[in-house]
């Protein structure tokens, strides 16, 4: 008999036939499965990890991955987040206190850069004392020239 899908418990007990399939019950947790899924193949596999990959390297959003791969942002995004459950737990080390990002914006296209948060930063980072640092994050004036 197979483990139980939900729970990985072992006490499952046959519970009929669905689409010609055995179908198998939990007595632990009460969950309905059959052995394996005929939903994925090859083809969704790779999507799935050049989704995972674009999205890790930053290269896209789920609503650009989705639109490039052929499929729904929120599948992009489940898988997004499976990929990340099965990594080990990231250790921050002694020097980084902590820091925070609000948000991520993606341009596709025109990016506009006459106000907002789109406009150009400089940072400059520095450390006060040891242990302690600061980041000053500018945004250029209207009559400033950048490269």
């Amino acid at each position: 008999m197979p483990k139980c899908k939900n729970c990985n418990n072992e006490t499952v007990v046959k519970s009929g036939f669905v689409r010609g399939k055995q179908r198998y019950k939990c007595k632990g947790c009460g969950y309905n499965f059959v052995e394996g899924d005929a939903r994925t193949n090859e083809r969704i596999a790779a999507k799935k990890a050049m989704c995972v990959i674009f999205y890790s390297l930053g290269k896209g959003s789920y609503n650009m991955l989705a639109k490039i791969f052929d499929t729904w942002p929120s599948l992009v995004y489940r898988w997004i987040v499976e990929a990340g459950a099965k990594l080990p737990d990231q250790e921050i080390s002694g020097e980084i206190r902590e820091m925070e990002f609000d948000e991520m914006w993606h341009f596709v296209g025109n990016k506009k850069t006459k106000d907002g948060l789109s406009r150009p930063l400089t940072v400059a980072h520095g450390e006060l004392w040891p242990g302690c640092s600061a980041v000053v994050i500018l945004q250029h004036s209207d009559g400033s020239i950048t490269r």
